[in-house]
């Protein structure tokens, strides 16, 4: 019962993670009940509906006139096991990106590393397309992969719990679910396993560049600078202040993330957690 108010209180609180488990659940319902009562239904017991939203690869011509599904693709699943388990695993991977980083970065990893994880699959339909096509791509595991991904380059020695019996650090966490759902049997279902790839392989540059001081969902630092003069009044004080007031909070953030690498969360005190939570909101 704590379980399940536990999930219940997170849901009320992680806005952006209910948003994107909702939309992938309304697509999935929207597809199975509307397919069904209008006898959208071809002989093999497919849902023609699915066409218009999972990705063709294989071939760029049918992209072309399908080219939002590069984007429709990652919200689509095809039976019930699918995006139940997409979503169980979305869920708990989330939990701890929320812990370090806030919820202002998710739905950008989540849409950044499932468009990642579509390309690849394109670029190899195109170059091998009697390997990949004609098929489709469908599923957020791309997406998914990728927000762990970020957690295991950003902070690998996070601890995390499974099931209760047993604590391990974060970045073994995630390579077990990525063996398990990627390089084990690749034969089968090979599309999907490689835009796995795809979509880890953006969470590891985010993580990366992110462990650098260099945040890819901020893209100012690849703007180029305004050299024209412009007269602002300045307050040394209140600049000053702002400064030390920055420092302070990265030197706090890097302090409790030290902990947490070293110890776990579980050896946070309450006001530490809070803390940690107030500050990732603010990155």
């Amino acid at each position: 019962m704590n379980f399940l108010k536990k999930i219940k209180s997170n849901f009320q609180q992680q806005g952006v993670l209910t948003q994107i488990i909702i939309a992938n659940v309304a697509v999935f319902l929207t597809v199975n009940v509307v397919g069904h009562l209008s006898h959208l239904i071809d002989q093999y017991g497919n849902n023609m509906l699915i066409k218009y939203l999972a990705l063709p690869v294989g071939g760029g011509e049918e992209f072309l006139f399908k080219f939002w599904t590069l984007f429709t693709y990652m919200f689509t699943h095809a039976d019930l096991g699918h995006v139940f388990w997409n979503m169980i695993l979305f869920y708990f991977m989330s939990q701890v990106f929320f812990t370090i980083m806030g919820q202002q970065k998710l739905l950008y990893l989540y849409v950044m590393s499932g468009l990642s994880g579509g390309v690849l699959m394109l670029v190899l339909g195109l170059i091998f397309p009697s390997s990949f096509g004609p098929s489709v791509l469908l599923g957020a595991s791309a997406s998914v992969m990728g927000v762990g991904a970020v957690m295991a380059i950003y902070a690998p020695n996070y601890r995390v719990s499974l099931f209760g019996l047993i604590e391990i650090s974060y970045k073994y966490f995630f390579a077990i679910i990525f063996v398990l759902n990627t390089i084990i049997d690749l034969s089968v279902n090979t599309g999907g396993k490689i835009s796995h790839i795809g979509g880890a392989l953006f969470g590891i540059t985010y993580g990366y560049y992110l462990k650098k001081g260099t945040d890819l969902f901020n893209i100012s630092f690849l703007q180029r600078k305004n050299h024209k003069l412009t007269v602002v009044s300045y307050n040394k004080n209140t600049e000053d202040s702002f400064n030390e007031q920055r420092i302070y909070e990265v030197k706090t953030m890097d302090e409790l993330l030290d902990k947490i690498s070293k110890s776990g969360y579980d050896s946070l005190s309450k006001k530490e957690k809070e803390q940690l939570f107030k500050l990732s909101q603010k990155k």
